[in-house]
């Protein structure tokens, strides 16, 4: 009885490792994927904050910045930076949608197509001072479009303050080329009507990625936070075995 209820158990955890923080990658850096992969793409990149970072890696990058004039500060940063190039555009699951895009007064670092909610509740001073209209584009359009070889980059980050769902949605047709994925993501409404974590959870999961990393950023007094989360896609071999535990384990 002992050793089938100790069977039990072991198949139980790691069915549950499955859908938690891998242990070890809770003492790594965030950004230690950088390290398994050579290409990275990233969505809402502001002004490039990463870019030093990206050329310590070696890395080839896409960066993708909406604002115009956060844009022209992006491309000034990275001019000179081999094997990095910067894209202005509004990344979405639609093409070709009018947008309205609330520009913040902090550099646009807080900028959405969203309205704020309990963002202000963590930072009052930051405010929406004006807003401007953008076409928006999937990831695959705009990577057709300027010729990118999505097989080149197995990294994909978005900042893209509540929108981040979508920018996955309309990355379907490509995100297997995505080993990683690292997203910033709230557990409350952040902005009006933008995604929580429980709905990126769900479409990660969904999609064959497993959390590996999580990193509190800001959070709310009486609860809710901002986390830093990176994702990794299962292997064939790891999903198949879980599967099969699980069947087993069902079956007893």
């Amino acid at each position: 009885m002992l050793t089938g209820w100790v069977t039990k158990a072991r198949i139980v955890g790691k069915i549950e490792s499955l859908f938690r923080p891998v242990e070890r990658a809770t003492r790594e850096s965030p950004d230690g994927f950088l390290n398994d992969v050579s290409g990275v793409v990233h969505v809402g990149a502001n002004v490039g904050y990463e870019a030093k970072l990206y050329r310590a890696h070696g890395l080839s990058v896409v960066f993708i910045e909406p604002i115009p004039e956060v844009f022209a500060r992006l491309s000034a940063r990275i001019r000179g930076f081999k094997n990095q190039k910067a894209f202005q555009a509004l990344v979405t699951d639609v093409d070709d949608k009018e947008c309205r895009f609330y520009i913040s007064n902090n550099f646009g670092e807080s900028s959405s197509i969203f309205k704020f909610k309990r963002h202000k509740d963590i930072w009052p001073k930051v405010e929406h001072t004006r807003s401007i209209l953008l076409k928006s584009v999937t990831l695959v359009t705009l990577f057709k479009s300027e010729q990118i070889d999505a097989s080149k980059y197995q990294a994909l980050i978005m900042d893209t303050q509540g929108s981040e769902l979508l920018v996955l949605r309309g990355s379907i047709p490509i995100l297997n080329n995505f080993k990683f994925i690292k997203t910033e993501v709230a557990d409350f409404e952040s902005y009006e009507g933008s995604c929580q974590l429980s709905d990126i959870n769900s479409f990660m999961i969904e999609h064959g990625y497993k959390e590996l990393f999580r990193k509190k950023q800001a959070g709310l007094a009486e609860g809710g936070s901002y986390f830093d989360i990176v994702y990794k896609k299962q292997d064939l071999k790891s999903a198949t075995r879980a599967n099969n535990s699980a069947a087993l384990y069902c079956r007893r």
